[in-house]
C-alpha cells in the first residue's frame, strides 16, 4: 500500500503556488469569492483534466469518494458541483491564462535541446487552427453554418517540445489568416504555415521583423522566376527558384523577392510548393521544416478531445490544453441549463477514465 504522497500531489508540487497567488492578487480573484478559492478551483479542474472527467457531477462524485485524501492532494475546500459552477462563472479567467503563460515560460527552456527531425539552430513555430463542432441549439453564439455551430482554436506551437505559446479561441467563421495580426514575430525564428495563411501584406511583416516564414503556395499565386539553383532530384526536390510577385496588388503588399522550392513526396505521391523569405538554408531543409508542421496536427488530435458538454459546463475564455470556458469574445456567458445530448454535436472517443492512476 502506498504510504507516501499521491501522484496528483507530486504533480502539483511542480507548480509555483507563489506565482499563482500573484496572478490571483493581480485580478482580485479571491476578494469576493471565498466559498471556493481560485487555487482549489484550479486543482479541481486539473484533476478533471488528468482523469478525463466529463462533467461537474463527475468531478464532484470522484472527489467526494475520497474525501479523506483531499487534504493531502492540496484541497482546502469541499468540492461541490454548484460551488464549482459558480467559481467557473465568476472567477476571472485571466488568472489562469496568466498562470498558463508562466508555466509555458518555465517549460520552454527545458526542451530547447529536444530533436525536431531537422537540423536547425533557430526557434521553430508551427501555426494552424482546428475547428471544434458544437450544437447550434445549445450554443447559439457559436454561429458557423446555417445548421451548425463551431469555434476555432488557433495555436502557435513551439516545435521544441511541442509547447503551445499562443492560443486564441474565436468564432468558427474567423479566417485563419486574420490570426497573423495577433502574432508578434520573433527575430531569427522560423514560422511554418499551411497555404491558408497566404496574405503577402501580413507575411511582409515577418520579413520586416527579421523573422522567416515557410508557407505552402497556391496555384493561383502568380510568380515570375528570376534565378534558378541546382537541386538533387534523388531526394525529392524538383526546383529551387528565386521569384517575384507580378500581380499589382501583391507587389504593393510584398515588394521583395521570394524563394520557391518544389518538392515531390514519394509517400503521398504529391507535388508540393513552398514559399519562403529565407535564401540561406538548403532546399531540402526547407522541405523538412514544412514536414515538421505535422506536429501541430498531432497536438490538435491529442488536445481537442473535449465534447460540447465540456464547453457548456466549464465557462471562461481560454485554456492551454482545451477550451474550458466561455464565449469567443472573452465575455462570460450565463450558465446554461443541462440539455439532453444533441445529435448534431461532434464528440470524440474518450479514453478510459480512471482516477486510480492519479491517486496511486
Amino acid at each position: 500500500m502506498n504510504a507516501g504522497r499521491t501522484v496528483f500531489a507530486q504533480l502539483i508540487a511542480h507548480l509555483s503556488h507563489l506565482e499563482f497567488q500573484k496572478c490571483v492578487t493581480r485580478y482580485d480573484g479571491d476578494q469576493h469569492h471565498r466559498s471556493l478559492s481560485c487555487w482549489d478551483q484550479y486543482l479541481a479542474m486539473a484533476f478533471a483534466q488528468f482523469t478525463y472527467r466529463e462533467s461537474l457531477r463527475d468531478i464532484e462524485a470522484c472527489l467526494g469518494s475520497m474525501r479523506g485524501k483531499l487534504y493531502h492532494m492540496g484541497f482546502r475546500s469541499r468540492i461541490a458541483r454548484s460551488t464549482l459552477a459558480d467559481a467557473n462563472e465568476t472567477h476571472d479567467w485571466r488568472i489562469f491564462a496568466d498562470f498558463a503563460q508562466h508555466l509555458v515560460g518555465v517549460a520552454r527552456p527545458l526542451h530547447v535541446e529536444d530533436p525536431m527531425g531537422v537540423e536547425l539552430d533557430h526557434s521553430l513555430y508551427a501555426l494552424d487552427s482546428t475547428t471544434i463542432d458544437l450544437c447550434l441549439s445549445l450554443f447559439p453564439w457559436a454561429k458557423f453554418r446555417q445548421h451548425k455551430g463551431a469555434v476555432k482554436m488557433h495555436t502557435l506551437l513551439d516545435l521544441h517540445g511541442n509547447i503551445p505559446t499562443f492560443i486564441r479561441i474565436t468564432d468558427g467563421k474567423v479566417h485563419d489568416v486574420n490570426i497573423l495580426d495577433e502574432v508578434s514575430p520573433e527575430a531569427g525564428a522560423f514560422y511554418v504555415m499551411d497555404r491558408g495563411y497566404i496574405d503577402f501584406e501580413r507575411l511582409y511583416v515577418f520579413t520586416l521583423s527579421s523573422a522567416f516564414f515557410i508557407v505552402r503556395t497556391k496555384q493561383n499565386v502568380v510568380l515570375q522566376r528570376r534565378y534558378s539553383r541546382p537541386v538533387d532530384k534523388s531526394v525529392g526536390l524538383r526546383s529551387d527558384h528565386t521569384v517575384i510577385l507580378t500581380a499589382i496588388e501583391s507587389v504593393k503588399a510584398y515588394p521583395d523577392a521570394l524563394r520557391r522550392v518544389r518538392y515531390f513526396d514519394v509517400e503521398t505521391n504529391q507535388r508540393l510548393g513552398f514559399l519562403t523569405n529565407n535564401f540561406s538554408l538548403p532546399a531540402i531543409t526547407i522541405a523538412q521544416i514544412y514536414k515538421c508542421r505535422w506536429q501541430v496536427e498531432l497536438f490538435f488530435e491529442n488536445s481537442t478531445w473535449c465534447t460540447p458538454l465540456d464547453v457548456m459546463e466549464f465557462q471562461g475564455s481560454i485554456a492551454l490544453n482545451r477550451p474550458l470556458v466561455g464565449s469567443p469574445d472573452g465575455s462570460v456567458q450565463p450558465r446554461t441549463a443541462r440539455h439532453p445530448p444533441c445529435v448534431e454535436s461532434t464528440e470524440r472517443q474518450r479514453r478510459p477514465a480512471s482516477p486510480a492512476t492519479v491517486l496511486a
